[in-house]
C-alpha cells in the first residue's frame, strides 16, 4: 500500500513510477465519458458480492477525485437489512465513513446515513457530524490503482495502512476501482499487506478463482 512504518528509505525510481501512475489514473478517472455506465456496473457487482456476506457494520468512504461512489449500493444493502429484520429479527445494518485522527493519522469510522449532518474535515472531505463511532467488520477501500496479488496503489498518505495495522480483529478489506486501474507491474513493498478482495466494474478482480 502506501505507508512506510519501518522508516527505511524507499526506492526513488519506484516512487517516481507510482507518482506517474497516480497522476495518469486520477486524470483519467476525473474525465470519464462513460462514468454513469461504469458506476452502474460496479454498483451491481457490489450488491451481488454482498449478498452472502454476514457483516452488519461496513465502512466505506466519501468519493473524491473521480472515485467510484459506493454509498448508493450500500444504502440498498442497508434497506435490504431492514426488510430482513422484519422477517427474521436480523440486526440493523450500519454504514460508516472515515474521519482522520490528527494525532496518529489513522481513520475512525462514524455512522453515516442519507441526510445525516455533515461537515468538512481538515482535507475538505465531508464527514459525519456528531454521529456514533462504529467498528466495521468489512471496509471498502478506494483504489487509485491495484495490481497482482490484491495489492493497492493509494494516494501515498498511509492512512489505511496505519488504520488496518491498528485494528483488532482486522476487518475484511475490499478495494473498489475501475478496471482500467489494474497495474500489472505494481510490485508490493516489504510492509504492504494485500486486500482481501478487489471489485471493479467488470467483476471480481481479486481473488482470482481458478
Amino acid at each position: 500500500m502506501d505507508n512506510n512504518p519501518s522508516g527505511t528509505a524507499k526506492d526513488p525510481a519506484s516512487q517516481g513510477t507510482k507518482a506517474a501512475w497516480r497522476k495518469r489514473l486520477i486524470d483519467k478517472r476525473q474525465n470519464l465519458a462513460d462514468r454513469a455506465w461504469r458506476n452502474d456496473l460496479l454498483q451491481r457487482v457490489m450488491r451481488v458480492w454482498l449478498i452472502h456476506r454476514p457483516d452488519t457494520v461496513i465502512g466505506a468512504y466519501w468519493p473524491i477525485k473521480g472515485e467510484f461512489d459506493p454509498l448508493p449500493a450500500l444504502f440498498r444493502w442497508q434497506e435490504a437489512g431492514l426488510e430482513e429484520d422484519a422477517q427474521s429479527a436480523a440486526r440493523h445494518r450500519r454504514i460508516g465513513l472515515p474521519v482522520v485522527n490528527k494525532v496518529d493519522k489513522t481513520l475512525t469510522f462514524y455512522s453515516w446515513y442519507p441526510g445525516c449532518p455533515m461537515e468538512e474535515d481538515a482535507f475538505g472531505i465531508p464527514k459525519p457530524k456528531d454521529t456514533e463511532i462504529i467498528e466495521p467488520t468489512l471496509i471498502f477501500v478506494p483504489c487509485v490503482g491495484f495490481g497482482p496479488g490484491g495489492y493497492r496503489l493509494g494516494y501515498g498518505g498511509g492512512f489505511y495502512d496505519r488504520t488496518l495495522a491498528s485494528l483488532r480483529p482486522k476487518p475484511f478489506t475490499v478495494g473498489l476501482g475501475y478496471d482500467f486501474a489494474y497495474l500489472p507491474e505494481l510490485q508490493p513493498e516489504v510492509h504492504d499487506v494485500p486486500l482481501d478482495a478487489i471489485l471493479s466494474d467488470t467483476g471480481v478482480m481479486w481473488p482470482i478463482k481458478g
